[in-house]
């Protein structure tokens, strides 16, 4: 708190409105008296706590609530708001715990009369850290994801690398070839791994920039046809379709190369022996666009799973991936000011829908 604020005059609240305020609090709310005996406990914080009021009112405040921190120190002996500076009115929110495990979000206001006066009371205000807590486990299984990711191209470009270094002259030009291939082939896999990272972390923090020039979506869809038919899959497998009005699309290039290569990845790796490419006019209440949709009829996504796709380490039937396709799909597609949906494909598989607006976002 800065030491040179204004004298701040302790504010007297009549108790039963202070009480009915506090109930009203969708936060725990602890109130000490000058000595650290609890005066007070709203029903949040009786919740969190899992103890009732009347077993914390006239308890001290260091004996109600113990708190530590992920050190196992304790928080009190650490503040001390009795004997530190008084110049001190409080400490921002600070991730604590209890002796049970219990974690929560802590906030202090220590209420002094005057500017460097004695201490007149303690308000503590308490927050559920289950919020923060899958965050942080959702950032710990991205890093174990993306790790685990980087890892078997990692190996094969250091395998090969290695083995070519010291046994050069052994192989013929032919085999030196294979294996400069199965290099280069790792290194894109890696490049494409590490700018999923990077997307994800742009659009968890909204700094996803796009760029929206026309752009001819037939010859979109031929070329992501061509690249996959190049890596061995059967081009009768695949049809384009584009309807009138929907012959040119405004994107970011880029982006929208990265949209389709995630959903034609997607409708093959769920075991689509024929994938549809389909481009119309569509308008709704966020206007007129061009809606693309990506059909396939593999295996399909079971209804209950549907609003989960689009989440991130979301994984099919197949199991393979990092899990991040069909989130950066929709993180793109909503930066674009449009939006993404997945249903049932006529064939019997699913198809992915991608809106994009007439106008850029």
């Amino acid at each position: 708190m800065d030491p040179q604020a204004p004298d701040e005059p302790v504010l007297t609240v009549p108790r039963s409105a202070a009480n009915s305020a506090a109930e009203m609090l969708p936060d725990g709310l602890v109130a000490a008296d000058s000595e650290g005996i609890v005066t007070s406990v709203n029903h949040r914080a009786e919740q969190m706590l899992g103890r009732r009021a009347d077993e914390l009112v006239g308890e001290d405040i260091r004996v109600a609530l113990p708190l530590e921190t992920r050190n196992g120190e304790s928080w009190w002996a650490m503040t001390d708001p009795w004997n530190g500076l008084r110049t001190r009115t409080g400490h921002r929110e600070k991730l604590l715990q209890l002796p049970d495990g219990i974690e929560l979000l802590i906030t202090a206001r220590y209420l002094r009369a005057g500017r460097a006066g004695p201490l007149g009371a303690i308000l503590l205000s308490l927050r559920d850290a289950e919020g923060r807590r899958r965050a942080e486990l959702d950032h710990a299984a991205l890093i174990s994801t993306i790790a685990h990711e980087l890892r078997s191209p990692l190996t094969g470009v250091k395998g090969f690398t290695s083995t070519l270094r010291r046994r050069w002259d052994q192989f013929t030009e032919e085999q030196r070839l294979t294996m400069l291939e199965a290099i280069d082939a790792d290194a894109d896999r890696l490049t494409r791994l590490i700018t999923d990272l990077l997307d994800v972390s742009r659009i968890d923090s909204g700094r996803l920039r796009i760029h929206e020039v026309p752009l001819g979506t037939r010859d979109i869809f031929t070329r992501h046809v061509e690249r996959h038919v190049a890596a061995g899959q059967d081009a009768q497998g695949f049809t384009i379709t584009v309807g009138e009005g929907a012959e040119e699309i405004y994107a970011d290039p880029d982006r929208l190369d990265q949209v389709l290569a995630n959903l034609l990845e997607n409708a093959v790796r769920h075991r689509a022996e024929h994938v549809t490419l389909d481009a119309s006019s569509w308008s709704g209440p966020t206007g007129p666009g061009v809606m693309l949709s990506v059909s396939d009829d593999g295996t399909g996504i079971p209804a209950e799973q549907r609003r989960a796709v689009f989440s991130r380490f979301w994984h099919g039937p197949s199991g393979g991936g990092t899990g991040l396709g069909l989130y950066i799909v929709r993180g793109v597609v909503e930066a674009h000011g449009g939006w993404a949906e997945i249903d049932d494909a006529p064939g019997g598989g699913a198809v992915v829908r991608a809106f994009f607006p007439a106008e850029p976002a």
